[in-house]
């Protein structure tokens, strides 16, 4: 019996000590293996981490939050036997942003020349440039040769004036709304606007016009009707309580069939104002744009004041545009509403880099040879389909975008891929958003530089694992692949 209860006493000492080399006590606690401890003990402390002259550089360019952050991250990871210890500095710096904003770059392959969702307009290189200049101090309120205060912003409303002429004076305001609601209460505030029920327009994001102009105390006037309004209609309700007659283009949707609307020209011998609304920004006539209305054409045409975007078909930064008449635009600019409105020294600066600078990544885009996105289409697609990849390279349609010459296509050229590239790429590194079109992943170059053709292949040979459609018979998750 002694034997016997020895020999169980053994077993059970045996049994625990291999419990023990497993990582659990007899009373069940768990051990950790000595080679899981030697690796905790080896992951580098975070001050010794921040003593790393890269990392170091990187709080001073990202701040101190976001770098610990990284380093954190890739000090769990090691804990969890993701990374050696060794990898956690370098894991730490390839988790660091590329700057401290949380906006992220990406490459815009939707075919959508300004597509308001991803920030219209992309600055031109001389843009950028003078934005960095001016982000320390300026004399953007200083006469440097005098000492003495200076005009808000001269040399860009110069620049705008020179690519404008007709108009006698300019002014610039944050987006092209805030143009039209300055317009609204200096001119209309207790008065009414007059305008056609067919330009009552809604854009964006449930934004919608008649709200706009009666947050500002007008009335409005309504004439016409949705397809149709002359000339006459106008005449017939303008009087003394008429602060301005309001053209709006539309510039998001077409009418077409049995229309009507009455040009500028007939609209001037009212007796009060005439504003139009352009919306695109577009300054002068665009060979590729015969029917999108433009500053200098409407100017001529007999406008008192014509308001735009700066983010559209300009090209430029996000800001309203207010040109025409030298007194009436001076009235705006030192309307109390016109403080609260203005822009700062880098639109400033980018408005008019764009202005006085090399053509801009839009005006490139829109006069793109259809044949020369071809060629790149065909090389991006060979290079990735000796890669093993899907890629195949089609012909296709893009458009203006961004309000701007509505019904407008654009001969383009695209890679196609199999549809589950497109959340791939829109999730990786360096985002590439395209569109989906007949169950196939589009990459339309129309809107990609073509300095950025190995960005984009490099980019989808990245994604390829993710992009790789599953095999027949199997379904895949909800929401996978959707642009």
């Amino acid at each position: 019996m002694e034997q016997r209860a020895a020999s169980a006493e053994g077993r059970r000492t045996e049994a625990d000590r291999a419990r023990s080399g497993r990582g659990q006590r007899p009373d069940g606690a768990v051990v950790r293996p000595p080679d899981a401890i030697d690796v905790r003990r080896r992951i580098p402390r975070t001050d010794r981490l921040f003593r790393d002259p890269r990392l170091a550089a990187a709080v001073d360019r990202l701040g101190a939050g976001v770098v610990k952050a990284a380093v954190h991250e890739a000090q769990e990871r090691a804990r969890e036997g993701g990374i050696p210890p060794e990898q956690v500095a370098e894991t730490a710096l390839a988790l660091l942003p590329g700057t401290a904003s949380g906006l992220r770059p990406v490459i815009n392959a939707t075919g959508v020349l300004l597509h308001t969702n991803l920030g219209r307009a992309p600055l031109s290189a001389a843009a950028r440039q003078a934005v960095q200049e001016a982000a320390g101090p300026t004399d953007v309120e200083l006469d440097l040769a005098t000492g003495v205060r200076a005009r808000r912003g001269r040399s860009a409303l110069a620049a705008l004036r020179e690519r404008v002429p007709r108009a006698g004076a300019a002014h610039v305001v944050n987006n092209g709304a805030a143009a039209l609601l300055l317009a609204a209460t200096a001119l209309a505030a207790g008065k009414e606007i007059v305008v056609s029920r067919g330009e009552l327009v809604e854009i964006g994001d449930g934004f919608r016009l008649p709200d706009l102009l009666v947050s500002t105390g007008a009335r409005l006037r309504e004439v016409g009707t949705t397809n149709r309004t002359t000339a006459a209609d106008y005449a017939a309700v303008t009087g003394p309580d008429t602060g301005f007659v309001l053209k709006v283009h539309p510039s998001n949707f077409r009418i077409t069939g049995f229309t009507r609307s009455a040009g500028t020209a007939e609209l001037t011998g009212l007796g009060v104002p005439v504003v139009v609304d352009i919306g695109s920004g577009l300054l002068a006539p665009h060979p590729a744009l015969p029917e999108e209305p433009d500053a200098d054409t409407e100017l001529r045409a007999g406008a008192s004041l014509v308001t735009a975007s700066g983010d559209k078909l300009l090209g430029g930064p996000q800001c309203g545009l207010l040109l025409g008449d030298r007194d009436l635009v001076r009235a705006l600019a030192r309307h109390p509403l016109a403080r609260a409105l203005r822009v700062d020294k880098l639109t400033l600066a980018a408005l008019e880099a764009t202005l006085t600078g090399p053509p801009t990544p839009t005006a490139l885009a829109l006069t793109a040879d259809p044949a020369v996105l071809r060629a790149r289409a065909d090389r991006i697609a060979a290079s990735l389909g000796a890669g093993g990849i899907d890629a195949r390279a089609v012909e296709c349609a893009a458009t203006v975008g961004g309000g701007g010459a509505p019904g407008v296509t654009l001969r383009s050229a695209a890679v196609s891929l199999p549809e589950p590239y497109a959340a791939a790429l829109r999730t990786g590194p360096l985002p590439v958003v395209g569109r989906l079109e007949s169950g196939r992943c589009l990459l339309d170059l129309r809107a990609v530089p073509d300095q950025d053709d190995e960005r984009l292949a490099e980019t989808v040979r990245l994604a390829r694992t993710a992009g790789e459609a599953p095999p027949d018979g199997e379904t895949r998750p909800p929401g996978e692949g959707q642009a």
